[in-house]
Order: C-alpha cells, then structure tokens, then sequence
C-alpha cells in the first residue's frame, strides 16, 4: 500500500509502472498452457500407435481368411477415424499454440501448413467444428455398416448426435462472419515483408491465403491473355472500388488477398511495375506470343520449370520479366528480382562469409527467382561458378526466369569457353521455354525517328 507521506509524483510513478508490470505478469501466463499442448502430442503418439496396432491386425485377418468384406471395411473406417481424430489434435496443438502462446515461425517454409498461414481463434472454431462433424459422419457410417450388429436405439441417437454436431458447426460458420468483419484476431503467420541484413534482400514471407476465389475475365485490348492468369489482378482492382460502409467477409478477405499480393511485390524487389497488358507486342514483335499467353497461366512455376527470353536491348525481355513475376506474386508465390550481377554479388558475399549452400538453400522459399540482363557485362571464372550453383541449385527444384541480350550460342562470349557455360545451359534450358525477341529498341525510338538503324543484333 502506498504511504500517505510519499510524494504525488512518486505515486504516480509507481502506479504507472506498477500497471504494465501487472500486466506483463497476467500475459506471461499464457506459457501455462504449453504443457498442455505438449500432452496432446504425446496423445498423438498414441494415436500412431492405435494406428498401426489396428493395420496389424487387419493384415494378419486377411493373410488367415477371417476377414469378410464387412469386416475389411468397417478395420478400414476404424483408420480413418484414428486419422481423423490424429488430425484434430494436430489442429488443436499447432492453431492453438500459434494462436494462445506464441508464434511458431514458420515463415517462409515449404511445408508450412495452408490453413495456419491465417489462423485465428475464430477460424480455429470453425475449423474444429467441421473436424469432429467429419469424425462423428465416421461413427455413424460405422453403424450402418454393421447394422446387424447395431440396435436401433443406437442408431437413432447417432443420427441425432451428429445432426446436432452439423447443426452447431453451421451455427459457427454463420456466426464466424460477423465477428470476421468487425474484428480480426492476429493474421497468424502472416506479415509484412522483412530485410534480410545480412545481403540486403527483402524476404517475402506472406503466404499464399487458402481461401484465395480465381474468376474469369476477358481478353486484353491487344492480345488474348489466359483468364485464368488475369483472375487475381481483377481481385486486387477489386479493392479500389467504393467499399460498403459495413465491410462483409467476401470483401475483407479480398483486401487481405490485396495485401498479401502488393506486399510480395514489394518484397520482390522489382526496379517498376509492368503488365503483359501495357506490352506494345506490335512494335517489339516477338515471335511467339501464343507461348507467352500459355506463361502468363504460371503453370511453368507449379511445374519447377524456366523461362528465358532473349534479345537485343530495348526489345521488352525486361517488361515480360517483371509482367510475368508480378502475376506469380498475386496468386500467392514468393517471387525475388535482380540482377545477374546482384545475384552475383549475394552469392560472393555468401561464399566469403561460408554460408553459400545455407543462402542456396534458403532460395528456396521463392518458387520464382528472375535473373535480368545476363550478357551485358562478362563474369569471371568464380562469378560463372556461382550462377552456376544457382541454376544448378534451382534445377527441377525451383522455376529460375532468365533475360539477356545474347543467344545460347554466344553466351561462352559472356562466361568464357568453359564446361560450366554448357552445364549451366543445360539445366537451364531443359525445362524451358526459350524466346527471342526481335525489333528495334523502344527506348531509342522515342529519341530519334532512325533508331532502328543502330538497333544491335541478337
């Protein structure tokens, strides 16, 4: 209790202090609960081996001729009850620590979960609701399948047991919605884009939403781009229209959708912003823009494959670079841009501090990395070896987009006439699509009308 005799100010320090520390105390409490969490993985084990046991004996029942059909199939409901419920509990463990305790950390790993990438304890809700629905569907398939087994009492009340869980699990979802749009829990996994300090390079750590809705639009002014490809640029325009003043669930996950997109653009690190759209193909003519539409559908990225585009200076191979990325990115795929020689720079740094296989291997949460102008300044011997390692590194693991102002044929001129320069050809070129563009350059035409007359060869 504080003394009558102590000055106000010293009072009113101590009350000030005295509330965070109280509250910092009453928060840190929260570590309780791990030790919970920690008993249901042990749950888990048992479950494993509730599993196993059970496969056990269905396999010896086989191999001995006891097990008829009905027998098989209701061993075989069995597991997939075991499984299911093994499945909630890892719900409950890795949502529910995330969303009561602490942040796991996840960001950026490849086997991060898709539901826990916007975990919260409303969604959680939901999400379990529909988990034991599904169990309780189990059961009740269980009975039908031995009805003869089975009395009708327990019948009627495992179909009224699991209309009540359908009924109760509707309610939530209808209830989640309201309390989606007037307060967001924490965005779980989710975040802005962070600054690598030790090369300089922004991470992009947002993960792909797993409610993201793909719809239709049609084809561009000048040529025809899969609708597929444009859906989710038509998401984010979405958002600069007038929004109602009492934003619903569709429209709040559209702008989170949004964000998630414009913050992997920026995280990409490109030098602007470019469309297949705002692409004069009239003028620069590649020569086949059916193969650029199929890449603007990014399967290429989904398949681990490459794309290359090559020509002189000025012909756009730069515009489609960046174009193509920037769709990888509002579709939900980490993406980074830069320089053949900043990528040259991050790998030296990387390999004098001996970290190189750790940084190639933390490339790998970019499904798409874009290596610009190669073939406008040569490489030394160790700066060949280490795009090298790049591409070698991104070989069917990773999709690598390649520009440069030089056919395959003259890159020995760039790398030297090295063994390397093959090999890193290719793997480069075996899962990809190679185009070349032709024209004179644009930035030179809008100079002087007789630009294309010093317009450099391929």
């Amino acid at each position: 209790m504080l003394s009558p005799a102590m000055p106000a100010s010293t009072k009113q320090d101590f009350r000030s202090y005295a509330a965070p520390s109280l509250g910092y105390a009453l928060f840190a409490t929260r570590w309780l609960q791990a030790p919970l969490y920690f008993g249901l993985v042990a749950a888990q084990g048992v479950y494993v081996y509730k599993f196993f046991n059970e496969l056990w004996h269905l396999v010896l029942n086989i191999i001995s001729g006891q097990a008829d059909e009905t027998h098989v199939m209701l061993a075989v409901l069995k597991l997939v009850d075991v499984v299911m419920i093994a499945n909630l509990l890892i719900m409950v463990i890795v949502g529910g620590y995330e969303t009561f305790v602490s942040r796991i950390g996840l960001q950026g790993h490849r086997d991060q979960p898709e539901w826990l990438s916007h975990v919260n304890s409303n969604v959680l809700k939901v999400k379990l609701a529909t988990a034991i629905v599904g169990i309780s569907s189990v059961h009740l398939l269980q009975m039908f399948v031995d009805v003869s087994h089975t009395s009708q009492h327990s019948l009627l009340w495992g179909t009224v047991i699991h209309m009540a869980f359908i009924l109760s699990a509707a309610i939530l979802a209808y209830m989640s919605g309201p309390m989606e749009s007037h307060g967001h829990a924490g965005p779980g996994l989710g975040g802005p884009p962070h600054r690598d300090g030790d090369s300089g390079f922004a991470d992009a750590s947002e993960p792909c939403s797993i409610l993201q809705e793909m719809s239709g639009v049609g084809p561009s002014p000048r040529h025809t781009i899969p609708a597929q490809a444009n859906a989710t640029a038509r998401t984010v325009k979405k958002t600069d229209e007038p929004q109602p003043s009492q934003p619903t669930e569709s429209t709040t996950l559209e702008t989170r959708e949004a964000a998630g997109a414009d913050a992997r653009i920026v995280a990409a690190g490109f030098p602007a912003h470019k469309s297949l759209e705002d692409f004069d193909a009239d003028r620069q003519r590649p020569h086949d823009w059916e193969t650029i539409t199929r890449l603007a559908a990014l399967d290429f990225v989904d398949a681990h494959a490459n794309a290359v585009f090559l020509g002189p200076p000025g012909t756009g191979k730069t515009h489609l670079a960046i174009a193509l990325a920037m769709r990888a990115c509002r579709v939900g795929h980490n993406v980074r841009f830069a320089t053949a020689t900043e990528w040259v720079a991050r790998l030296t740094e990387a390999q004098n501090t001996g970290r190189l296989s750790e940084e190639l291997t933390r490339l790998d949460q970019y499904d798409l990395i874009v290596v610009d102008e190669i073939g406008y300044v040569p490489f030394t011997p160790e700066a060949t070896n280490l795009l090298f390692r790049l591409v070698s590194h991104r070989y069917e693991r990773g999709s690598v987009l390649v520009t440069g102002d030089k056919s395959f044929g003259r890159w020995a001129d760039v790398f030297g006439d090295d063994p390397v320069t093959f090999a890193m050809i290719d793997r480069l070129a075996h899962h990809a699509d190679v185009i070349t563009l032709k024209g004179d350059s644009y930035r030179l035409r809008s100079y002087h009308p007789d630009a294309a007359l010093i317009s450099p060869d391929a």
